[in-house]
């Protein structure tokens, strides 16, 4: 069994910073795949951005720039380093992983930017 347990939401000012984590323990051999999905309000769930067991990262348009993502594979841990936060950033952000065919998925923590 795996579990993702995510950390590092809350409430931000516009502009303002945030860095979420999520850690996976279980029965895990290798992870391939590290995402970040994101939901709004009355919205689907969104790609947010994705790296790969080799480092290579792939961003939705409207974080370019503003989002970073990076792992720490001896963690079994993925980060979402979001810096010049937008109200419209205003999600549930959930983390995802796949090992082997699985794709598993975090609970979810609630960002808020709001002044």
């Amino acid at each position: 069994q795996v579990q993702l347990v995510e950390s590092g939401g809350g409430l931000v000012q516009p502009g303002g910073s945030l860095r979420l984590s999520c850690a996976a323990s279980g029965s895990i051999f290798r992870i391939a795949n590290m995402g970040w999905y994101r939901q709004a309000p009355g919205k689907q769930r969104e790609f947010v951005a994705r790296i790969s067991s080799g480092g290579t990262t792939k961003y939705a348009d409207s974080v370019k720039g503003r989002f970073t993502i990076s792992r720490d594979n001896g963690m079994n841990t993925v980060y979402l380093q979001m810096n010049s936060l937008k109200p419209e950033d205003t999600a549930v952000y959930y983390c995802n992983i796949d090992v082997g065919i699985y794709t598993y998925w975090g609970q979810g923590t609630q960002v808020t930017v709001s002044s």
